[in-house]
This record gives structure tokens, sequence and C-alpha cells, in this order.
């Protein structure tokens, strides 16, 4: 479906409050709650490192996160057309090539401020930042293949600032195993997550041939799918939790995924029709789990 309004309107004004909803602050919350999770599992003191925690959530969120939003929709603007019309790129309210010069400042912008915070650090923002536009854009476009660009988002929504967080507060260095292990674990589980939001587009991408996992397996299947990743991932952290003595904690993100799994026999009664729903409380049990995960962390290194 071509679209020509944003280029065709070049010399139409850029309104803060479209670049403001281009970048998205809703979707920041889920990397810098990660991040956090990563600053609560170190045995640091938090308060000898206010101004990096600052910066780090600056970095996750409003930057590297919004970062991703921009690049996303200034490639996927033909998709937005069909699934959201009113957003700001295909509404013609972000004008001419407006969003990917935004997409690239934030990139410049976002490296910058990880340089403050260590190596570590940079190497994360390196990874999170290649993946958000091999995401998006050609020639990798990982976005068509649901396996690929799921994995990717996991790991820049879970993963990458979890690990960002736990290194701001320890200098900078590589956190321990147990950490990284841990935000390898929820950032599978984060897949499961991002098959719940492709419910959302999938005339758009049926539509465009993006292979989306609820394209390929159809939503029932790809419902299914996304429970049991989301599953499995928080059964062998509450596993590991045992096993490491932290008994408390494994009880109780194991009691949030029970819940989950009541809740989920709803969910799959309709999967498109509950998809949003299960959003707005299965996930909260997850991250509220992640943020139990993050404290038995901390207790198991003091």
């Amino acid at each position: 479906m071509p679209l020509s309004t944003p280029l065709d309107s070049p010399n139409r004004s850029l309104s803060p409050s479209a670049v403001l909803e281009l970048l998205k602050p809703i979707t920041w919350f889920p990397p810098m709650w990660a991040f956090m999770c990563g600053v609560v599992s170190v045995s640091q003191p938090a308060s000898s490192h206010l101004w990096t925690i600052f910066l780090g959530v600056l970095l996750t969120g409003p930057l590297v996160c919004a970062t991703s939003q921009a690049v996303n929709d200034w490639f996927d603007r033909e998709v937005d057309a069909i699934n959201e019309p009113h957003r700001p790129i295909p509404s013609g309210r972000i004008p001419g090539k407006w969003g990917l010069y935004i997409g690239i400042i934030w990139t410049v912008l976002s490296l910058c401020v990880a340089a403050l915070l260590g190596k570590v650090v940079v190497v994360a923002t390196i990874v999170g930042l290649s993946l958000a536009w091999a995401y998006s854009a050609p020639p990798f476009r990982l976005k068509q293949n649901g396996w690929l660009g799921n994995t990717a988002v996991g790991a820049c929504y879970e993963g990458l600032p979890w690990i960002t967080g736990a290194a701001v507060l320890s200098a900078g260095q590589m956190p321990d195993n147990q950490i990284i292990l841990m935000a390898a674990l929820y950032s599978a589980g984060a897949i499961g997550i991002m098959i719940l939001n492709d419910f959302k587009s999938i005339n758009g991408d049926t539509t465009l041939g993006l292979k989306s996992i609820p394209v390929q397996l159809g939503a029932d299947n790809a419902a299914r799918f996304a429970c049991v990743v989301m599953a499995l991932a928080q059964v062998i952290v509450v596993g590991l939790l045992f096993l490491w003595g932290q008994t408390v904690f494994a009880c109780i993100v194991g009691l949030f995924l029970l819940i989950q799994v009541w809740l989920m026999r709803r969910f799959l009664s309709d999967p498109e029709g509950f998809a949003p729903w299960y959003n707005k409380t299965g996930i909260s049990l997850y991250v509220l789990g992640m943020l139990a995960t993050a404290i038995a962390l901390r207790t198991l290194s003091t």
C-alpha cells in the first residue's frame, strides 16, 4: 500500500506532541522496570549511585526504547496505515522524513549517554540499538519473521536493561552469572509477551505478508505457545530460586505463576479478544515476579 502523506508534506510543522506520540512513552515502562530490577539485584547501596541510576533509566526508556519506536514507525508506516492510520507518520503529523531523522538523532543521544556509564553499558546499548534497527529496517527487518523479531524485542525489553541496571551498580562491570541467567530467562519468557502484542495486527500483518507468530500458527496455537513460553521461563526461575536456597521468593514467584495460569484459561478461550486483557492482568504478575526475583538475587549476594 503506497503511503504518500509524509513525503508529500515536507513543509508541515513538526509538533512536539506528535514527536512524543511517535516515541510512545507508554512502551518505556518494561525496559525501565527491567533496568530497576537489575539495580535491585545487586547488593550495592543505590543511594551512592543516584546520578548513574537516573542516567540508566533515561537510557533504557526515553532513549533506547524510544529510538526503537521511532525506527519501527518509520519503516512500518505501511502497516500502520492499515492498522493505525491515526499514528503520527501515516497521518502526516510527522512530515517528510522526520520519523527517520528522529530515529537517527535518538540513536546518537543513546550512545552518548551510554558512554558515561561504562563499557558493559556501552556494549549492551550497541547490541540493543542494533537489534532495534535490525528489527524494523531492511535488509534484516527481523519483524517479518515472528521468531526472530520477538526474540530480539524480548532481549531489548528485559535482558539487556536488566544487565545494564546491574552493571550501573557494579561500577560498569559485568554482573554475576546468576543475574545474567535470570535476565536471560525473563527475556525468553518475554517472547510470549511479544506474541500477545501481535494479536492486534493480525489483519495488517496478513495483508502485508509479515510472518508474525499468530499469522504463522493461527491465533489459537500462537496463544497456547505464548502461554507455554511465559510459564516455562518462570518454572525454571522458581526451580533455580529453590536450588539457591531462596525458598520464600521461590514461593512468591510460584504463586504469581499459578495466578497467571488461572488467567490464561480465560485468555485461551478467545485469544484475539482477551489479549489486551491478559496484557493488563497476567503480564502485571509476570513483572512483579521479576522484582521478587531481583530481591532474591540481592539477598543471595549479601
